[in-house]
């Protein structure tokens, strides 16, 4: 897979041996994550918003009401920074000065594209719905037509990001090394609990298989790959 071109933008300048233009790295970042932050400025104030995301080939899709000032400014071709972030771990230092996170982040910048073709939209919906839970848009009702109205879609060209990764343990000074003090990482993780029904639902009315075994995108999409995030074998 071809690799993203550096920019003078997304040049990694402060430890720049955690980052990485590698398309595949940043796609799996993106994949992985539940939601992202959309970076933009409207009447000379900057704004991030969080949103759901998916990814569809070398395009990062948002939606949202058509009403949203995020997707009314974006639409009209405001530049774009969309950030994605996974925090592994809190990584204790002996030292207060080292103390750090072990993540992984991407930045996608860029000006991005209203979907208006009915069709194509439905498309990035459908694909939204199941990088969220899987299995649902079959069960949901389908949007009529005056709510796919209602509706904005935006997608993003992949074409100017990086990502950035910080695994491993703590880097401590050389003679920090022989204080007696505790060093290390607590992992961190999001979690799913058990499902909450709706106090309207109708009688007889069963709990998916797809809700009750419910999987985050990070577990769902690549489970090998977020493994060693936390083990202490990098202290860059």
């Amino acid at each position: 897979m071809e690799e993203l071109q550096p920019t003078e933008r997304t040049r990694l300048k402060r430890l720049p041996q955690r980052g990485s233009f590698d398309r595949e790295t940043v796609y799996r970042i993106i994949d992985t994550a539940l939601f992202c932050h959309v970076g933009f400025v409207h009447n000379d104030a900057p704004f991030v918003v969080p949103t759901l995301h998916v990814r569809i080939g070398a395009r990062l899709y948002v939606h949202g009401s058509a009403a949203s000032r995020m997707l009314r400014t974006a639409a009209g071709g405001v530049p774009l920074c969309v950030t994605v972030t996974h925090v592994d771990g809190l990584v204790l230092a002996r030292s207060a000065f080292h103390h750090s996170i072990n993540y992984r982040s991407a930045v996608i910048l860029g000006v991005a594209q209203e979907v208006t073709d009915p069709d194509a939209k439905l498309r990035v919906l459908h694909a939204l719905v199941e990088h969220v839970v899987p299995g649902r848009w079959q069960d949901a009702r389908p949007p009529h037509p005056k709510e796919l109205a209602a509706t904005s879609v935006l997608g993003l060209p992949i074409t100017e990001a990086s990502a950035k990764i910080r695994p491993g343990g703590p880097g401590d000074d050389a003679e920090d090394y022989a204080l007696p003090i505790w060093a290390g990482v607590i992992p961190l993780k999001m979690v799913t609990g058990a499902p909450v029904a709706d106090e309207r639902l109708m009688g007889g009315v069963k709990v998916p298989e797809y809700v009750a075994n419910y999987l985050l995108p990070d577990a769902r999409r690549d489970p090998q790959w977020q493994r060693g995030w936390n083990e202490p074998s990098v202290t860059t």
